[in-house]
Order: structure tokens, then C-alpha cells, then sequence
């Protein structure tokens, strides 16, 4: 490719690398990109994961062969087999050098690289480190058909600019991943927090409208928190309410897809989609039983209101939201050690629905049934 192609090609790859929302989306654009660029039949981005010791393929791009996918579940390789992407660029780096590109091809000995590529039938790869915060976050690797000529000491320059391109991507959508964790999670805790609940539950009841799914809701009020704070200092207070995460968190892994959250304060909650009323019941009580047993605070109040009980039509979040919090009000008042489930005393006729579905005094919002 001529030397405007190429300048072109960086150009596009970074805008493609720009326009991506997800890590996937960035390593796919990243190895597509390249691909054009250095002019491959196939190319992949892989990450390196410390904590496994091995090379984790991102995606792959290109001419396809047995056993490649585009996507792949659980395509890796132990970084042994591949001494250079930790040992030797570690010790380059370490004596001053700089990261760069290596070519291998299917003539040299039948060992690593090599004999992947003879295996795959391709003539030559050339692989670049991609360097993140000064240290080897992965690699990019374009390799060639067995027909085509084999990549030159151009290509390898040409890919060392491509993976600091690819690096600065990489880096930004991790900053961007961050803004959006930190949008939705509580800091204390690390459950999701009340933004990270409404976009869910939206999204849920608009599934039990189109679906049927049942869509079911548990509201938590950790008990004793204010003398908690008061004897021992907010300090206590803060290590009750994490405590009490991890144990919501537990409970909430009960029920497959459920969202552990945090509403602010020691209101807690959590959110399942699917799961039958009675699944999410008998988690409750677990959590109950659990909260109950820790060293500080007084248990947990809990309210149930689910789309699989007699409770009516549930049109909205905030419906949903007012009979779980009536039910949790309920069980604080009765010092209750089980949860309280909305419609289960009645149906619609259930004290806990009609406390719900009374009409607001004015001015008055959700989470105000205590000395209603």
C-alpha cells in the first residue's frame, strides 16, 4: 500500500477505534483496521492477563480457518509459548529501548509462532506489543496467506506506529468504561447504584409488558444503622453498610441475572427478572437470616412486590417501587425477621396494596410510608 493509503488507513483505524462503545467493539476495529492497513489475509488483538498467565484472543479478522472465530468464548495462549511479549520486550524496555515490531515466518523452526502459522497455512505474521501505562497490555498480530510475500522491516515500523494507535484507543475506552462504572455504582458498596436500578427496571417491565416475565423487586432497610453511627462513629456505620452489600450481593447471586443495589443511605434493593415470586421470597428470607447474624446493626427489614403476585397491574416503575417500599414499611413497623410480600394477605385487597395505591398528599414522594 502507498504511503498516503497507509496514512489514510491510521486515519480511519483511529476513527473506527473513536466510534466504538464496548472493549470488544475497540479490539474488533483495531485488528480490522490493521488488517487493511499492513495489507494481511488475517489479523487478531489479544490481551495479556497477568493473573492467568496467558494470551487472550480479543477477536479475529480476516481469512478464517478450522478452529478461528471471529469472537472467540475462550481462544488463549499460556504466555509461555510465547517468551518474547514478557521477557524479552521487558528487558529491552528495561534497558532503555522501545517497543517494537518482530516478524516471524512459517521457515523457522517449528516451534511457537511458527508452528502456528505452518499449521494455519500462512507465510509470515508480524507481531506488535501494545503498551499501556509504560507496560505490555497485549499484542496485534496480522499474518499473511501462504501465497503471499512475506512482511518486510516496513511493516514492522508500520505496525509499531498502528499498536501506539491502538494503545491510545484501548486507553481512552477504558476511561470511558470508568466514567460509566462509576455512573452506575455505588462507591461504599460497589452494588449498582438508584441510576443503575431505574435504567434496569425500565428495561425489565417493558419485558414483563411484551413477554409476561415476571419482574420482582426487594427493598431493604438495614436496621439500626443510626446507632450504629452514633456508638461507634460513621466509620462503623460505613463498614455495616459494606458488610451488609457483600451479603445482598450473596443472596442476590441466588437468582440468576439479579441487580444488587444500593438506593442511597441504608436503603438497599435488589431486582430480578424471571426468577418466580417465591424464588425471590426464599432468597429474602436468606438474606434476612443472614443480615441478622452480622457483628453490627439490628438485621434488615425487607418488602417484596413482584409481578407474579396478586398485586394488580403494573404499569410503571414507580408502582412497582411504592408496594415494595409499603411492604418494607410494614416489616419495620412489625420488627418482622421475614420479608413482607405485597398481595399476599388479599390480593388487591392486601393492606400493604392499599397503603401503595393511596393517593399521595401533595408534595410527597416515594419512600414516605413511615408515620404515613
Amino acid at each position: 500500500m502507498a504511503e498516503d493509503g497507509r496514512l489514510r488507513a491510521v486515519v480511519e483505524l483511529a476513527q473506527a477505534m473513536a466510534a466504538a462503545h464496548t472493549s470488544v467493539e475497540v479490539a474488533h476495529a483495531a485488528a480490522a483496521g490493521a488488517l487493511h492497513a499492513i495489507g494481511g489475509s488475517f489479523a487478531a488483538v489479544s490481551q495479556w492477563e497477568r493473573e492467568h498467565g496467558r494470551l487472550r484472543v480479543l477477536v479475529n479478522v480476516g481469512e478464517l480457518v478450522g478452529g478461528e472465530e471471529e469472537f472467540p468464548a475462550d481462544e488463549s495462549y499460556p504466555v509461555y509459548d510465547f517468551p518474547e511479549i514478557t521477557e524479552a520486550l521487558h528487558e529491552r524496555w528495561v534497558a532503555g529501548g522501545e517497543p517494537h515490531a518482530w516478524i516471524e515466518t512459517a521457515d523457522g523452526p517449528p516451534t511457537g509462532r511458527v508452528a502456528v502459522l505452518r499449521r494455519r497455512g500462512r507465510s509470515s505474521c508480524v507481531v506488535a506489543p501494545i503498551v499501556l501505562h509504560g507496560r505490555a497490555w497485549g499484542e496485534l498480530y496480522v499474518a499473511r496467506g501462504a501465497e503471499a510475500a512475506a512482511f518486510g522491516r516496513v511493516d514492522t515500523d508500520f505496525a509499531t506506529v498502528l499498536a501506539a494507535i491502538i494503545a491510545a484507543g484501548v486507553a481512552q475506552n477504558e476511561r470511558l468504561e470508568e466514567v460509566r462504572r462509576l455512573a452506575f455504582t455505588d462507591p461504599l458498596t460497589g452494588l449498582a447504584n438508584r441510576r443503575a436500578v431505574d435504567v434496569r427496571l425500565d428495561e425489565a417491565l417493558e419485558r414483563h409488558r411484551l413477554e409476561g416475565e415476571v419482574v420482582s423487586l426487594a427493598v431493604c432497610d438495614v436496621n439500626g444503622l443510626k446507632r450504629v453511627n452514633d456508638v461507634h462513629g460513621h466509620e462503623a456505620g460505613d463498614r455495616l453498610l459494606a458488610r451488609f452489600g457483600a451479603v445482598l450481593s450473596y443472596c442476590g447471586a441466588l437468582l440468576p441475572g439479579a441487580l444488587a443495589a444500593r438506593l442511597g443511605g441504608d436503603e438497599f434493593c435488589l431486582l430480578s427478572v424471571g426468577p418466580t415470586a417465591d424464588e425471590v421470597v426464599r432468597a429474602a428470607e436468606e438474606l434476612c437470616r443472614r443480615a441478622g447474624e452480622l457483628e453490627l446493626g439490628d438485621g434488615v427489614s425487607v418488602g417484596i412486590a413482584s409481578t407474579g403476585d396478586p398485586i394488580g397491574q403494573v404499569r410503571s416503575a414507580r408502582r412497582l417501587f411504592r408496594l415494595a417500599d409499603a411492604a418494607q414499611y410494614r416489616a419495620k413497623a412489625a420488627r418482622a425477621r421475614k420479608p413482607v410480600v405485597a398481595g399476599r394477605d388479599g390480593g388487591v385487597d392486601d393492606p400493604v396494596v392499599r397503603m401503595a395505591d393511596a393517593p399521595a398528599r401533595p408534595g410527597r414522594e416515594r419512600r414516605r410510608f413511615r408515620g404515613a
